[in-house]
Formats: C-alpha cells, structure tokens, sequence
C-alpha cells in the first residue's frame, strides 16, 4: 500500500513502538524510514498529538496499529492527514468470529469487576478483547516479572504482550522519547479471555491475581 501511494526513499513514516516489528520493516522494505511515535495508555494505540509532533517537512504517511482487540481513534489522525496532505493506512487485526467475541467480552466483563490489584482495561468503543491486557502497579518491569511468574506458579497461563519496543530492536534503534511506550512495555500483562475457558478457569485467574495484587505499591 506504500508502495502503491508513491511512498518511497526520502520519506518518512510515522507508525507505534510498541507492538510488532512488520510494521517498521514494511515501511524499510519500501525504501522510507520509520518514525515512532508514542501511544494513547488506554489504548495502546498512536496518540494523535505525538504524531502530530513528529512530523517534518518528510513526512509523506501515518501507519495507525489497532492493539488487543481496541481500535485506534482514526478520527483525529484521518483529521492530521488532512490538514497536512499525508496518508494514513491501518493494520486492522484478524478476524474474530461474532459468537467468539461476545463470550470474550462476557469473560472480559467479569474480570472487570472482580480483579483487584491491577489495573484493567479501558472498555472502550468497539473493544473485541483479542487479549485481555491489565497494568500490574509497582516499579515498572521488575514488579510486573515477579507478578507473572507468581501467576503462572499457581496454574494461569499469562504473557507479557511486547517484550521489547521497536526503538530499541537491532536495525531500527532510535534516540527518542517515548515514554508511554516504554511505561507499557514495563507494566502491561495478558490474562487468558479465550471463549473456551469455564467458570473455573475464570475464578482460578482472579484467585491468583487479587491473592498477589494487594502485596504491589505503586511507584512514586
């Protein structure tokens, strides 16, 4: 799609850290280069005013990230593209099928009002829950690390979603603030919110997570 707009050597290409590197090296395979921007928290989505600051005179495109399941809010970066003669694309995430989303989102729902000790996810307008991603409070990675392993220990299976953000890869390291990128990177988790999970399953999270969540302070 780059490619296809004339996007090429000499351009610049505004797209998030945080998240899969595809989208930086797409943007390398068509000759521009990438330039990170950093998110909205609730959404894990680009914030419109960091894009907006980013830009240059080079800026020829904004590649905007739909994260877990929460669509970005294209409206104010389809209002930024207009106003400075850019293109912007989506990566849209895959599929689910409607029956699955709805359970998700019953599962989503009670974890939402039982979890204590994290914080849970923004609802949101049109959230599909593909994962379910809460913020453990602390001092940042060290906390959210020990949490996970503490979780797992008592039979949950849970991820951390972006290991590491795009800035810092090989090939794409960038000096540049972004610090609710990194803030996401250190804090965010991934509980299970499969549509296959039971009651149970549902209770066992809660149970691990609020018996470990009360112990965390936040940082000051």
């Amino acid at each position: 799609m780059l490619r296809a707009a004339g996007v090429g050597v000499g351009d610049e290409v505004v797209v998030p850290a945080f998240g899969n590197v595809e989208v930086a090296e797409a943007v390398a395979m068509a000759g521009a280069l990438p330039v990170f921007a950093d998110i909205d928290p609730a959404t894990y989505c680009l914030d419109a005013a960091a894009v907006e600051a980013s830009l240059t005179s080079r800026t020829a495109a904004v590649v905007a990230v739909h994260r877990f399941g929460r669509p970005a809010d294209m409206g104010p970066l389809h209002a930024i593209g207009q106003r400075h003669g850019l293109l912007v694309l989506e990566q849209v995430e895959s599929e689910v099928p409607y029956d699955e989303i709805a359970r998700r989102r019953e599962r989503a729902a009670y974890l939402d009002g039982k979890l204590r000790g994290v914080r849970t996810p923004n609802w949101g307008d049109g959230h599909t829950y593909q994962q379910y991603v809460v913020r453990v409070p602390g001092n940042g990675r060290p906390d959210r690390d020990a949490f996970a392993r503490a979780v797992r220990g008592r039979g949950v299976d849970c991820r951390v979603p972006v290991k590491t953000p795009v800035h810092r890869l090989p090939g794409f390291r960038r000096c540049v603030s972004l610090p609710e990128t990194e803030r996401a990177v250190d804090e965010t988790l991934a509980l299970p919110v499969d549509a296959s999970l039971t009651r149970r399953d549902m209770q066992r999270i809660v149970s691990a997570c609020n018996a470990l969540g009360g112990l965390l302070q936040p940082a000051f």
